[in-house]
């Protein structure tokens, strides 16, 4: 049927749907642009949540008011460690072990040897190194604060440490460690006791304190 104005309402009907029709070109650029922008989004969170996992390990010990941060050893720091443990027994232990390296070499020389690290990235890949030296059932690490492990039961204590931390740790393992134990200290010495043994030199330089010796020679009033 036609109108008045002689145009057929076929035709009105046919020109009223096409002006709310979209191009087929035109959804497909619009659906392609919503799933970029789903990927993008995903990928930029993706990545904000990995590098805060990477981090998290390493900021969060910085903001403790005592920390040790990650210097590996030298390969002189770890020959005068071993140095020092000639003609001693029993077990040992790395306070702040990192990459793992005194701990891997205690347990090459004989001992069973532990190491307490606070950044799991670095005790991971210390059982891995330790894994790939063949001596995994002798060199064992966790995740721990060494403020929270009690010391008591190694004979031997290795301590690359700051400053900053040494009159605490002295004090510290002065009431833990039993009379036949030896501390062995790398790149800064403690403030009061005096060392049996010293040997290296610069940063290479360890000091070797015993129990039984730095009881008697407390300096502190």
């Amino acid at each position: 049927m036609e109108g008045g104005g002689g145009i057929p309402l076929e035709t009105l009907t046919e020109e009223s749907q096409s002006r709310h029709v979209l191009p087929a070109s035109f959804e497909a650029k619009s659906l392609q642009k919503s799933n970029w922008g789903f990927f993008l989004t995903g990928l930029v969170g993706g990545t904000l949540v990995a590098v805060y996992a990477v981090a998290t390990p390493f900021i969060t010990p910085a903001l403790r008011k005592v920390c040790l941060p990650f210097v590996p050893a030298t390969t002189k720091q770890i020959e005068n460690v071993v140095k020092m443990l000639q003609c001693r027994r029993g077990s040992l232990v790395d306070i702040g072990s990192g990459d793992g390296r005194i701990v891997i070499a205690a347990a090459k020389e004989g001992f069973t040897a532990v190491g307490y690290e606070l950044n799991p990235w670095l005790v991971w890949y210390s059982r891995y190194h330790a894994w790939r030296e063949g001596v995994h059932g002798s060199a064992k690490f966790y995740i721990s604060d060494l403020w929270k492990v009690t010391f008591s039961q190694y004979s031997n204590v290795v301590i690359f440490g700051v400053p900053q931390m040494m009159l605490q740790l002295e004090k510290k393992l002065e009431l833990e460690l039993a009379d036949d134990a030896r501390v062995i200290a790398c790149r800064f010495p403690f403030p009061h006791w005096t060392p049996d043994h010293v040997t290296g030199e610069g940063i290479d330089t360890v000091w070797a304190y015993d129990a039984s010796t730095f009881r008697g020679r407390e300096k502190r009033p």
